[in-house]
């Protein structure tokens, strides 16, 4: 038997256990591709909203951090379903991963009952802390009622996406994602201004496609059948091990969700001290921003999904290949990206708004943050591993140090200290993506060193029932 076959393993697996760095691409392009149309949604979103005026956008930018904050729960939960199901379909236990996706189900719908209910019944006291002027704080507040609503959707969204991009199908879910994408992109229009509904159509566009999109996902698993996976709610088998194997991986990584939507609202606390024109700067600025993030992010997804299939088939020295190779293209997109937008910010940022003020800052912001792309893309692309080889801990210590330790401790000493202008804040934005991407990479590296070399007998990993622990 050749040592990358294992008996039951998925076709797809033996695919990308052949070939890696082609296997990058079969996951990457798909969420690219994905994630480019969500990112022109966002832009035509922002643009739509900026027409409403400046107090809008900042209503806008002062939902984006609790929006993060709930769906980040459910993409941590998510990276630990999508890691110990490729771990299973590495070692080729079908079973084991099928059991771990009804889990994902049901870790789904607990989430988009409980974070809903405890938005809503603190709303305004959020709004209030994050320091949302009471013109701002309306228009907020509009929005919320209605996109929290809809937060279930989202959530289940995320889960179902979560259990394809494990099982090494990328391409299913952003069809469905770019079904609801376009949708929301018609809606958008008519229900912000035809309907006369304002920043609160915005909101009801979202809750409508995304509830198409899950009407979809529905459709693929229950009635058309059309994943790998099999999924059967009647015969579920609760398993405490398996919610532990997720929760190991998870509950880091949601946690580093939660710190870094905790960051967002706290520099949102400290830019709105400079006025509503900053906070909306910082809003656009973060959407141009979410471009060099499209590519990184399908590239570090994709790590999630090979490096828990490669360790599961017993072959630790793919992880280390991908790894450099990922990098390496990581590097490109990073400097390409930031040289444009370096160069085109002042026209970038005038498609959203005529306000100078908010043009003038959100150029200040955007030509700082672009030296720090090159380590980002390294640090997001090896916490992305450790996700995979089953481990959250780093990740979240990571995040602990880049949003607390280095630049929310930096921003409070420089605009609260030392009486610096709002440029400041975005400095200490850069640090902290530079030295913690530098910590993560030698980090990883080391980890990787550590692992076993590839097993010379992969029959051992395919006796087992359940993948062994890493």
């Amino acid at each position: 038997m050749p040592a990358t076959e294992i008996p039951g393993r998925s076709q797809r697996v033996d695919d990308f256990v052949s070939r890696p760095k082609r296997a990058v691409w079969t996951l990457s392009v798909p969420i690219m591709v994905g994630m480019a149309v969500q990112t022109l949604y966002s832009f035509v979103d922002m643009v739509y909203i900026g027409w409403l005026g400046g107090e809008a956008l900042a209503a806008l930018t002062f939902n984006m951090p609790l929006v993060f904050f709930s769906i980040g729960l459910t993409f941590g939960l998510g990276t630990g379903v999508t890691a110990v199901i490729s771990q299973f379909m590495g070692a080729g236990d079908k079973r084991g991963a099928d059991n771990t996706a009804e889990h994902a189900l049901l870790m789904g719908i607990v989430l988009g009952v409980v974070i809903p209910s405890v938005g809503l019944l603190y709303k305004r006291q959020l709004f209030q802390l994050l320091g949302a002027s009471p013109p701002v704080l309306a228009l907020a507040l509009d929005y919320f009622r209605i996109i929290a609503m809809g937060f279930v959707f989202m959530i289940l969204n995320v889960q179902f996406r979560s259990i394809m991009t494990g099982e090494g199908d990328t391409r299913t879910p952003i069809v469905f994602q770019i079904i609801g994408t376009v949708l929301n992109l018609v809606l958008d229009p008519l229900l912000i201004f035809t309907a006369g509904m304002g920043i609160a159509g915005a909101a009801m566009a979202t809750i409508i496609s995304q509830a198409v999109v899950l009407c979809c996902f529905l459709y693929h698993f229950f009635v058309r059948r059309g994943g790998y996976l099999d999924l059967h709610p009647a015969a579920f088998s609760f398993s405490g091990r398996i919610i532990a194997r997720v929760l190991r991986i998870g509950v880091p990584a949601s946690a580093s969700m939660v710190i870094m939507s905790s960051g967002s609202m706290f520099f949102n606390r400290i830019v709105s001290t400079f006025g509503n024109e900053a906070v909306a700067a910082l809003g656009v600025g973060e959407r141009v921003n979410s471009i060099f993030f499209l590519p990184m992010m399908a590239l570090a997804s994709s790590m999630v999904t090979l490096s828990g299939m490669f360790m599961g088939a017993g072959r630790n020295d793919l992880i280390r290949i991908i790894l450099s190779y990922v990098i390496i293209r990581g590097q490109i997109f990073a400097l390409v990206l930031g040289g444009l937008f370096f160069a085109f910010a002042p026209w970038i940022f005038a498609i959203f708004t005529r306000d100078p003020v908010i043009i003038e800052t959100a150029v200040g912001f955007i030509r700082i943050m672009v030296f720090a792309y090159p380590f980002t893309a390294v640090g997001i692309i090896s916490g992305r591993v450790f996700q995979g080889i089953g481990e959250g801990m780093p990740g979240l210590l990571l995040t602990s140090m880049r949003v607390i330790l280095v630049s929310g401790l930096l921003a409070f000493v420089f605009v609260y200290v030392l009486g610096l202008g709002v440029s400041s804040v975005w400095v200490a934005m850069l640090v902290a993506s530079i030295t913690t991407s530098a910590l993560a990479y030698l980090w990883i590296s080391y980890r990787l060193r550590q692992l076993p070399a590839p097993t010379a007998s992969v029959e051992a990993v395919a006796g087992c029932s359940t993948p062994p622990r890493f």
